[in-house]
């Protein structure tokens, strides 16, 4: 069974390290980050399960984790997470079926 705790503590080492190498770069797309997921006419826990579908919709694995590691600080339910992997899967075809499994995978395992 995949560990995903130490998978998104990898995730967030190796940003880290790529925040020092590419700080303007990284500081950009840190500053698009917060401004896309900002409370607005959508709240920041509805874009952020968005966002988790696009994960699971391209085959990101440090999206979806990243992602869900937000949710969960957000109070997101294992209901939403499935919901949010459906929608994934109609999107993404049957290559989001594996990754949305992941995903539900990884919930359980972080929450």
């Amino acid at each position: 069974m995949e560990n995903y705790k130490d998978s998104l503590n990898n995730a967030n080492e190796n940003m880290m390290k790529l925040a020092q190498l590419i700080p303007n770069e990284m500081n950009s797309f840190m500053s698009l980050h917060d401004a896309a997921l900002e409370n607005g006419a959508l709240d920041p826990k509805a874009k952020e399960l968005i966002a988790l579908g696009i994960g699971i919709a391209i085959r990101c694995e440090t999206c979806i984790l990243s992602h869900l590691n937000s949710l969960i600080k957000l109070g997101v339910t294992k209901k939403e997470i499935q919901e949010t992997i459906a929608v994934a899967i109609f999107m993404g075809g049957g290559p989001s079926v594996g990754y949305g499994s992941k995903t539900l995978a990884a919930f359980e395992q972080l929450s």
